[in-house]
């Protein structure tokens, strides 16, 4: 069964940073692309950064790759989200996702995601 479960999330003022990590369990994670989503309250899902198995390409949303950064360590399963510069726009739950075949998706794994809240 796989499980996706995320951490890191929390409250932060505006201009600060977070680090968001999924750590990823019943599934070959070398084999997998990873992403990170968001959702903010009355507003449908957004995609923001994704990383192919070798982590030597990414695919980034215009809205937010000058501040969002992710990575990931095989060794450990897991897949970040450096945060920097956060704005209180950047209010969301933020979900990573896997997907066997491309940084572009299907995304058919979800995580139970992360409250991120940022204060003005």
């Amino acid at each position: 069964q796989v499980q996706l479960v995320e951490s890191g999330g929390g409250l932060v003022q505006a201009g600060g940073s977070l680090r968001l990590s999924c750590s990823a369990y019943g599934l070959t994670f070398s084999r997998y692309a990873m992403g990170w989503f968001r959702q903010a309250p009355g507003k449908e899902r957004e995609f923001i950064v994704s990383i192919n198995w070798s982590a030597d390409s990414t695919y980034a949303a215009d809205s937010t790759k000058d501040r969002f950064t992710i990575s990931r360590d095989s060794a450990k399963n897991t897949v970040y989200l450096q945060m920097n510069s956060l704005k209180p726009e950047d209010t969301a739950v933020y979900y990573c996702a896997a997907a066997p075949d491309s940084i572009y998706g299907p995304f058919p794994y979800w995580g139970q995601g992360t409250q991120v809240t940022v204060s003005s």
